[in-house]
């Protein structure tokens, strides 16, 4: 069944990119909502007269939650910041949640109490019931493809890339739990975004059969069916498990533009993504580093409670 989930995030053309990779995902536009005139136009939502919010709306299918579009969106914003988001300043650019249903306006408000209890500081994001939504003008529609240059000067610039990297990866009070619980390697990789030595690691050659997990707590990632040898010395997948077990990121770090690619649940870093994968596998190769993971042989994936994984061991 087909349900739409629909957020305000700040500037529209940034809340697009972030949800594109997710099976179940059907269609994304932007638009605008909340407001009190029929059928605004960019110029005049921008004025902040309009009472409408800049947002994204998302037609999903069951292959995807509600909770995973959720986790996904919180990932995007400053949530504590009440008079906008980054560079953008005003009413229009503020964050909100527009709930289709009473089961989303439950999930939305757990999350939003949980996020404030852990971060001790107030959320501004608001929670209000969906109203119309009037797409906006063509222009606007995927612009971080038909605009790339501009997008990605504008992502990095308004401050969004910076905060996003500084809040939800740096300020985690886990931290200091996984340092007492990682080894040096695993925490500066998945904690400081380190990478490991190409070819001095453990699972660049292993080709086993099982799955890999996130060091840090246990999630499932990767099938030794989807692994590959690409000559980088680190190990390479075509796909993960389910690609809801991990999200993407802009990188800007050592003057390059890449693809980092990040563990939902547990926010480690993983690696990155290239498109030079082979194509008869789908053109991706998922560069991980081995200090991220944790491989599980098929033999003793029942008995450590992956029994429903060993499906995508082949």
């Amino acid at each position: 069944m087909e349900k739409l989930a629909t957020f305000a995030g700040g500037c529209f053309w940034c809340m697009v990119k972030p949800f594109t990779s997710y099976e179940g995902v059907l269609d994304l536009k932007v638009g605008y909502t909340g407001g009190q005139t029929d059928n605004p136009t960019y110029k005049e939502v921008c004025s902040g007269k309009t009472g409408h919010f800049e947002a994204v709306q998302i037609r999903y299918d069951d292959r995807i939650t509600y909770e995973e579009i959720l986790e996904v969106f919180w990932r995007q914003i400053d949530p504590f910041n009440p008079a906008g988001q980054f560079a953008d300043i005003g009413s229009q650019y503020h964050t909100a949640i527009f709930y289709h249903d009473e089961d989303q306006k439950r999930i939305a408000t757990y999350y939003k109490d949980k996020l404030e209890r852990e971060s001790d500081k107030k959320v501004f994001t608001k929670i209000i019931p969906a109203e119309k939504f009037y797409p906006a003008e063509d222009n606007h529609q995927d612009y971080y493809k038909t605009q790339s240059r501009h997008y990605e000067m504008y992502y990095r610039n308004s401050g969004r890339h910076n905060f996003l990297k500084a809040y939800w990866d740096r300020n985690n009070d886990l931290r200091e739990e996984r340092r007492d619980i990682l080894s040096d390697i695993s925490f500066e990789v998945t904690q400081n975004d380190m990478t490991e030595v190409p070819f001095e690691n453990e699972y660049y050659d292993n080709f086993d059969k099982g799955i890999y997990v996130d060091i840090v707590d246990g999630q499932p990632l990767f099938s030794s069916s989807d692994k590959f040898d690409s000559g980088c010395g680190w190990p390479a997948f075509s796909k993960p498990i389910k690609d809801t077990s991990i999200h993407k990121r802009a990188d800007y770090s050592f003057g390059m533009s890449r693809t980092e690619v990040r563990s939902l649940k547990a926010n480690s870093h993983l690696g990155h993504v290239f498109e030079d994968g082979p194509d008869s596998l789908g053109g991706n190769r998922y560069c991980i580093n081995s200090a991220a993971l944790k491989f599980i042989p098929l033999e003793k994936m029942e008995e450590l409670g992956y029994g429903e994984y060993i499906k995508y061991v082949k």
